[in-house]
């Protein structure tokens, strides 16, 4: 029997934290031919991870440009991923999320006529402009896709009612089989931070496109004041490398005592940063799934999310990009010790860390390999 030709195509940090498990788990199968192909989105950010996971990209699109935007972005990844797809034929596109690397390669692929599967798929706000352009992005895929690994039941329900009705299948998050494997298995020196041991540390992490400009200065004035009124906290801020949030940060944040402003970490020093962590702020979509593993209480800089459920079970809270409320929430889980613990051990809704197992099992029984 052939093989099943499978190509990965990822080019974010996120997306390659969550895809890189999976690429290692496909490849231990001798049933599949697994291609890994990176857009390079973001550059840097995804270097570090594909080294961590010791893989190395068969097709490296090295897109990234300075001060890139949507219109070249979007063009570049589909005209590129044609070549691509047009030499190596395969059976099967995995892409990974809503970014914009995975909208346009879904796009790229069904005008191929390849099959397409769709890691954390279903995950919606039921705003087009918010997060923009990822909910769109994310909608592309799904209504593009031969087969959806949603993370939660909300995710296939969120599908379902859009009036799909086969291919999907709940199999929790990629990200959790990441995250236990980084804290099982390796460990980073923060020492550079110079944290201090008897200071609760305030992990902040924002970079999201909505928060640019006056959302994140909002932000930063409530870290201000939060350290201004709590002398026992230190606030560590991996900052992005987007000049939009930088040349917001730095004039507010830059000289305030407690508060860290750092280069941004690699996926190591990074999860081992959210585990020493008190509480997180963040706007990020794949610490709200990481977090709660870990026990620590996350506060979501943003209005809506596409991760209601661990809302539900109580790990996290929207604040927004409020000051007021960020203060106020943030004050009340520093006060209140019932109401931190409640949070602390809230069941994870992601999954078990196996999710890597269920897709790899779910591909092999749609191409009848079983």
């Amino acid at each position: 029997m052939d093989k099943i030709k499978i190509a990965l195509v990822f080019g974010t940090r996120p997306e390659a934290i969550k895809m890189c498990p999976l690429v290692k788990k496909l490849k231990q199968n001798s049933k599949f031919e697994v291609v890994t192909v990176v857009t390079a989105q973001h550059r840097q950010m995804l270097d570090s991870v594909l080294e961590l996971f010791d893989i190395i990209p068969d097709y490296d699109l090295n897109l990234m440009k300075e001060n890139q935007n949507l219109w070249n972005l979007t063009s570049d990844i589909l005209l590129e991923t044609k070549k691509v797809f047009d030499e190596i034929k395969p059976d099967l596109v995995l892409v990974h999320g809503d970014t914009t690397t995975a909208g346009i390669t879904a796009l790229s692929a069904f005008y191929s006529r390849i099959k397409i599967g769709h890691i954390e798929a279903g995950l919606r706000t039921f705003d087009k402009d918010y997060p923009f352009p990822e909910e769109i992005n994310r909608v592309i895929v799904d209504s593009v896709s031969d087969l959806m690994f949603c993370p939660t039941d909300k995710a296939v329900k969120n599908i379902e009612n859009s009036g799909i009705k086969k291919g999907i299948y709940k199999t929790g998050n990629t990200v959790i089989d990441a995250l236990l494997y980084v804290v099982e298995n390796k460990d980073a020196d923060l020492d550079f931070i110079k944290l201090n041991p008897d200071l609760k540390t305030i992990l902040l992490t924002s970079h999201r496109r909505e928060n640019f400009g006056k959302p994140l200065e909002n932000i930063c004035y409530a870290i201000k004041e939060l350290v201004e009124k709590n002398k026992d906290i230190q606030v560590v801020y991996p900052l992005h490398l987007n000049p939009n949030v930088r040349n917001t940060v730095k004039p507010i944040l830059d000289d305030i005592d407690r508060v860290k402003l750092i280069e941004p970490l690699d996926y190591v020093p990074f999860c081992n940063l959210m585990k020493k962590s008190h509480i997180i702020l963040t706007d990020s979509g794949g610490v709200q799934e990481e977090a709660p593993t870990l026990g620590v209480p996350v506060l979501v800089l943003r209005d809506e999310t596409e991760r209601p459920e661990a809302i539900a079970y109580g790990g996290v809270k929207l604040v927004g990009a409020n000051k007021e409320k960020i203060v106020s929430t943030v004050q009340e889980l520093l006060d209140r010790k019932e109401e931190y613990e409640k949070m602390s051990k809230a069941v994870n809704p992601y999954g078990d860390g196996k999710a890597c197992c269920y897709i790899e099992k779910i591909i092999e029984e749609y191409f009848n390999l079983q």
